[in-house]
């Protein structure tokens, strides 16, 4: 687990990962704590409740539903040049594909690879990142460094400790797109907590659900809250269902303060700076364009590992750690 990270008052630490930027990989200490986070100065990062025009929206549902099976990945996306003008001629391809309603369901799965892997690559060398932004169309330059900083900030989370071994996790499914914005939502109804800050905070922790962690402090579910704040907040719901892990943290950030300050309230979430800023950025992102959520959905899970980046394919099972030569002999990149 990664010791670096700040811990809720009186919680003992787990084994958790970012899911895709989750860092899905880069491995953080995230337990959910009813306690309020007090004597902090909020960052800058802006309140985004943009709505998404309906036009948006209907094109995503449609979008969306194709993605309710995803393949497993069979391997890791391969290595990422360090040449800037072919890194930003994949990365502003892939965007656009992304963004493109009649971009076909496998050239939208391979785009949202590319996306991902090359944002996980941009995160950890600033050189490349500074040069890949000279050549990034200014349509997409918010785009890029919300994603960058995004990377960055969940990298520093785990950077104390990089793992020779695999975790004990299962991959699944996630729910189907069109049902997670329609929790999203329902939750930003009921609560005033912004859809894109709930979308955010799902893909941080669990790649929308993908990861089922085993947890030595017991948080459990999709959007990782311990049993006892989840009795607070869930509202009698069950823990692993995503609309009712969903709307309870909806009520969770909202008893925090979101209204007044969106920062402090995801910091009660997890008490660390670098997570509010992470989750500040992929909201802003999904705040200034809904379709943004099409490219997360489809990332994959990875794990940062002594051997570098490790894909965990949807199936992927182990209860116990695996050592990752031992796993990469067997599932070969």
């Amino acid at each position: 687990m990664f010791t670096g990270a700040p811990q809720r008052a009186g919680r003992p630490e787990r084994p958790s990962a970012a899911a895709v930027g989750q860092d899905d990989h880069d491995v953080i200490t995230r337990i959910v704590d009813i306690s309020a986070a007090t004597g902090r100065e909020g960052t800058a990062v802006h309140n985004n409740r943009a709505r998404a025009a309906c036009g948006i929206l209907a094109w995503l549902l449609v979008v969306l539903s194709a993605t309710a099976a995803i393949a497993p990945a069979a391997a890791d996306p391969p290595g990422q040049t360090a040449d800037p003008a072919t890194l930003a001629a994949e990365l502003v391809a892939a965007e656009q594909a992304l963004r493109n309603p009649g971009t076909a369901q496998p050239t939208r799965v391979a785009a949202a690879r590319r996306q991902q892997t090359t944002y996980r690559t941009l995160g950890r060398h600033s050189d490349w990142a500074a040069a890949v932004r000279t050549r990034i169309p200014a349509a997409l330059i918010g785009v890029y460094d919300r994603n960058v900083d995004a990377r960055r900030h969940l990298t520093a989370l785990g950077e104390s400790e990089v793992k020779n071994s695999l975790p004990a996790w299962r991959i699944i499914a996630p729910a189907p797109a069109n049902e997670l914005l329609g929790y999203y939502r329902a939750a930003e109804a009921a609560t005033g907590v912004a859809w894109t800050y709930l979308a955010a905070i799902n893909l941080v922790e669990t790649g929308f659900g993908r990861i089922d962690g085993v947890s030595v402090a017991a948080a459990q579910g999709p959007m990782q809250f311990l049993p006892s704040t989840f009795a607070a907040y869930g509202n009698g719901g069950d823990i692993h269902a995503p609309r009712d892990a969903i709307m309870a943290a909806g009520r969770l950030l909202a008893a925090n303060g979101f209204a007044s300050d969106p920062d402090r309230a995801v910091f009660a979430y997890n008490h660390s700076d670098d997570y509010v800023r992470a989750v500040g950025d992929y909201a802003a992102v999904l705040a200034a364009d809904p379709a943004a959520f099409t490219g997360y959905y489809l990332w994959d899970i990875y794990y940062r590992t002594t051997a570098g980046d490790v894909l965990l394919p949807i199936g992927y099972s182990a209860t116990e750690r695996i050592p990752v030569e031992q796993y990469l002999a067997s599932h070969p990149r």
